[in-house]
């Protein structure tokens, strides 16, 4: 008897599993998962790109090179983000967030691996610049990202919570990977593992947005983020981008030794310019979101870099170590206020802006009563309250603006640091000259300048957000636009299921 000839079953549970592969790949739940892990970990890749910390490490770089130079170079990562914030927002829109998203990622580790082969300021500011392209294409993709989601209103609380800690932590993470280094080019590649752990999972999440895409390509169901944006959103957005444009020129020329009053003068104009953007935003949710993200940018990172410098040991603190705790307990506190304010009813969200703003202004002033700490812990209230009331403003805002104006705000937020580093820095060099009058500074007197130039700027960053929220409170009683010119309500209809679903779900039941 003729033996039949032996086919192995191999071939069909391998595309038997790729099936199941694929259908489990097209649930939802799993890009909200995927999305979620991309805002955690990009968010934080790209704000920890903007201190610059090339002075902690002087004594490494090579005979003959500049300091100033190499200074000014890696101090070009901040500029060069917020010009490509309004451009970025503008891209994702027409290009969609998965492709942006691993640009971004591609960009920040092609930076990180030239990192290892840079050898003076030329390179150096190539590098910064890629770092700050990197970045300043990643802050809207994520955002966008997290509105194209089913499970938006939780992703985008993440995402709020996410860039809050993540300004109040920039400065204690850039400093991290260069305590007791051997090499000054650690600030180039500060947490390289990392990044490729971003780019990984952006590549996932770009082929799970094409094959979700190829199953509602032709379908009705889609948010009002994921259209091309019209030639007036273009016009707004593309708007920020002169004001931006202007400061980053100017914070390049204070590096060439301006006096400190002008200084402060040019952040000043500065963020009058975001104020009045912030003013001619389109709906009362738009400038709810303009005026409170440029009170987050204005003063959360300036201030948490201050409060970081005046604690580490070269100043007398207690150093990093110290402040892990305190910084890990703001990261908890913030992201739980973000998600208790994206839980929160609608209606309330105007009221949790403004409990959000008075919040962060406490935390202002708990930096004058509690800092500088000598053991660190009392550290948990500032940055606790920073974090906190950023997050809860910022979600809270997020909800009122809608999806597409949340670009919009998104704009202003990055240009109000830049001013809010330049004032810092204006009374930080006042205040320390005026601790040296005679030219010959004390080390106490020079501990003395940066801690009153911290109390100073606090004062002066409280009072600030003070004027955002007057300002904002202002604008409200304008009273709203007409609803024709109101940015309409994303509805989204519920999905019609597949096949497929049908059969799951019909074999569940069963």
């Amino acid at each position: 008897m003729a033996v039949p000839p032996f086919q192995p079953a191999v071939p069909q549970r391998v595309r038997a599993l790729a099936i199941d592969a694929v259908r489990l790949a097209r649930r939802p739940v799993v890009t909200d998962t995927v999305v979620g892990m991309l805002i955690a970990v990009a968010l934080p890749l790209a704000i920890v790109s903007i201190p610059n910390t090339i002075s902690q490490v002087a004594a490494l770089l090579p005979p003959g090179v500049s300091q100033i130079d190499m200074m000014r170079a890696h101090g070009l990562a901040l500029p060069v983000m917020l010009l490509t914030v309004p451009l970025a927002a503008v891209a994702v829109r027409r290009f969609k967030a998965a492709p942006v998203l691993v640009l971004g990622l591609a960009m920040l580790a092609a930076a990180d691996a030239g990192g290892g082969y840079a050898d003076g300021p030329a390179l150096v500011g190539v590098l910064r610049v890629m770092h700050g392209v990197g970045a300043g294409l990643l802050i809207p993709a994520t955002l966008v990202a997290a509105g194209e989601r089913r499970a938006r209103r939780g992703l985008l609380a993440l995402w709020a919570g996410m860039l809050a800690v993540s300004l109040v932590t920039a400065q204690a993470l850039a400093l991290w990977p260069i305590d007791n280094v051997r090499s000054w080019a650690v600030t180039l590649q500060p947490f390289p593992l990392l990044t490729g752990v971003a780019l990984t999972l952006a590549a996932v999440y770009l082929v799970l947005w094409r094959l979700a895409w190829e199953t509602t390509a032709a379908s009705t169901d889609r948010l009002l983020i994921s259209t091309p944006p019209g030639s007036a959103e273009r016009s707004r957005l593309l708007m920020a981008a002169v004001p931006s444009a202007g400061i980053a020129v100017l914070a390049v020329g204070t590096t060439y030794d301006w006096p400190s009053g002008l200084v402060v003068a040019v952040a000043g104009l500065a963020l009058v310019a975001m104020l009045g953007l912030a003013v001619s935003a389109a709906t009362p949710g738009a400038r709810t979101l303009g005026f409170t993200c440029v009170a987050v940018g204005l003063v959360v990172l300036p201030t948490a870099a201050q409060v970081t410098y005046v604690e580490m040991p070269w100043l007398g603190g207690p150093g990093l170590d110290a402040m892990a705790w305190p910084l890990l307990v703001a990261v908890i506190g913030a992201l739980g206020a973000a998600v208790v304010a994206g839980r929160a009813p609608e209606e309330k969200s105007a009221k949790l802006v403004g409990a959000g703003l008075v919040v962060l202004v406490v935390g202002l002033c708990a930096i004058r009563v509690l800092v500088p700490a000598v053991d660190g812990l009392l550290l948990v209230v500032p940055f606790t309250l920073m974090a906190a009331g950023a997050a809860v403003a910022l979600v809270s805002a997020l909800r009122l603006a809608g999806p597409v104006a949340a670009l919009f705000g998104l704009t202003l937020l990055f240009p109000a640091m830049l001013a809010g580093f330049l004032l810092g820095t204006g009374i930080q060099v006042t205040w320390l000259r005026s601790a040296a009058p005679s030219g010959m500074a004390t080390y106490q007197g020079m501990v003395d300048g940066f801690v009153e130039a911290l109390h100073v700027w606090a004062l002066v960053g409280g009072f600030g957000v003070v004027l955002v929220l007057g300002l904002s409170a202002l604008s409200a009683r304008r009273g709203n636009r007409p609803a024709a010119a109101e940015e309409p309500k994303v509805v989204v209809p519920a999905p019609t299921p597949s096949p497929e679903a049908i059969a799951e779900g019909d074999e569940s039941d069963r």
